[in-house]
């Protein structure tokens, strides 16, 4: 057997264990090796933002019941636990109801004779993360939440400075209730529309509740929510947060 103490090892039990490198430590470390990993806002190379103090970051919730303020909504529920998970991870969270707002149909940013979407519209822009919680309605979205990505389709043709799609750099998360089944289909309808618009999809990015069918119980009815959703929820926050903290330091690049 090797004698290490002889080539200068030290024991381990005399040998002194630093604790681990902070994750700030270990960017810095890389960056000094490798300045050009470093990117701006823009996703090209250039020095990293001041990350001393970064505000926190902002959930939009968008409320898509049928049912105008102030009717309780199984949604409105389904809001208030994510976004009570949402607050425990630092983000601050607004909500709001589509149907209290004068949207018109349409495929524009702003169709205009009091057309009260660019009001909401402008409350996307300035979220870091957008939450949109609907019923299901035979099977499907309601259908203001099918007018609301409708109107999302004009992002299609509208670009940061940087050539990028408005949307892009956004975190988006779906909740669905519901008495019925359809679930599945729902959430990925949601995602898969906020996603072409240029939303970043985290993991398990959306969360439901379906009640029995053919039953007349309503998510807002349960006297308690089951742990499984409540997990859930938590997951849906915990990593929508994540993936926007990510981009925001490191956004992805413009077309070239």
């Amino acid at each position: 057997m090797t004698d290490y103490t002889e080539q200068g090892a030290i024991p381990v039990e005399d040998a002194a264990i630093d604790d681990p490198p902070t994750e700030a430590e270990v960017r810095e470390a890389q960056l000094e090796q490798h300045p050009e990993q470093a990117r701006t806002a823009t996703g090209r190379p250039g020095p990293l933002p001041d990350e001393s103090d970064p505000p926190p970051l902002r959930v939009l919730a968008l409320n898509c019941t049928l049912k105008a303020s102030p009717a309780k909504s199984s949604s409105d529920r389904m809001i208030e636990l994510l976004t009570a998970s949402f607050a425990e991870l630092g983000a601050t969270c607004v909500a709001k109801r589509v149907v209290d707002h004068d949207v018109r149909f349409g495929v524009s940013t702003d169709e205009g004779n009091g057309d009260e979407w660019p009001l909401l519209r402008a409350e996307i822009l300035d979220a870091d993360i957008v939450l949109v919680a609907t019923p299901i309605w035979l099977g499907h979205p309601s259908s203001v939440c099918q007018m609301m990505m409708e109107r999302l389709d004009a992002e299609l043709s509208e670009t940061d400075d940087h050539g990028r799609l408005s949307m892009v750099g956004k975190v988006a998360a779906v909740a669905v209730v519901g008495n019925e089944d359809g679930a599945h289909h729902v959430v990925a309808q949601v995602l898969q529309g906020l996603n072409d618009v240029g939303f970043a999809i985290a993991a398990q990015a959306g969360t439901y509740w379906v009640g029995e069918a053919m039953q007349r119980v309503d998510f807002l009815d349960l006297d308690n929510v089951p742990e499984a959703i409540t997990n859930s929820v938590q997951t849906v926050a915990r990593h929508a947060v994540h993936l926007a903290q990510l981009l925001r330091v490191a956004p992805f690049p413009p077309p070239e």
